[in-house]
């Protein structure tokens, strides 16, 4: 089995605006993402701040609202922790992840993912433009070792993806992956 978990616990600083809730065509940015990983998720959540935009939306949709465990440090890696941990107690073998604002992201990631990461304890994609780490399937196996990387301070993604052999897929449509940072992106 696997959860899916859409990431949108960010302060969208250099959006202006809470990004996971602005509207991309007919459908908000944390839709888009969720539309992703339904194509492959058994279950959904989305890991947000409780008095966010994004939570509303989420719960709107019937679907659990996940907050970082406040003794970590703020990051994404919070996020990923509290996903893993849910989908643990849903008996999950993988939580699959995808940030708000990458609303163009293949619908079958997590399949292709699934497909290359093999027994790996994670597999992210990776383009022409670079790795897109949290465009990710993650191990349940790993929520003790992030967990105890996270008492210590907030790791770069990229180098816990390293530290636990994250494998890259590669993906050749980098447009796929393009974030949506400012207004103008959209």
């Amino acid at each position: 089995m696997i959860a899916g978990l859409v990431l949108a616990g960010g302060r969208s600083r250099r959006f202006g605006s809470e990004k996971a809730v602005v509207r991309l065509g007919d459908r908000t940015l944390l839709e888009w993402a969720l539309n992703v990983l339904r194509e492959s998720c058994d279950e959904l959540a989305v890991s947000a701040r409780a008095d966010s935009g994004a939570a509303v939306v989420a719960r709107g949709l019937g679907l659990p609202v996940l907050i970082d465990d406040p003794s970590h440090p703020d990051g994404p890696l919070a996020g990923v922790a509290a996903g893993l941990r849910w989908a643990s107690g849903l008996g999950a073998a993988h939580l699959a992840t995808l940030p708000c604002d990458t609303p163009h992201a293949s619908l079958d990631l997590v399949t292709r993912l699934h497909a290359a990461g093999g027994d790996a304890f994670a597999a992210f994609a990776q383009t022409d433009d670079g790795p897109h780490p949290l465009c990710a399937l993650w191990s349940i196996d790993l929520l003790a070792s992030l967990e105890s990387e996270l008492a210590r301070g907030h790791p770069a993604v990229r180098v816990f993806l390293g530290d636990v052999g994250g494998v890259a897929v590669r993906f050749g449509e980098a447009a796929g992956f393009v974030n949506v940072n400012a207004p103008g992106d959209l």
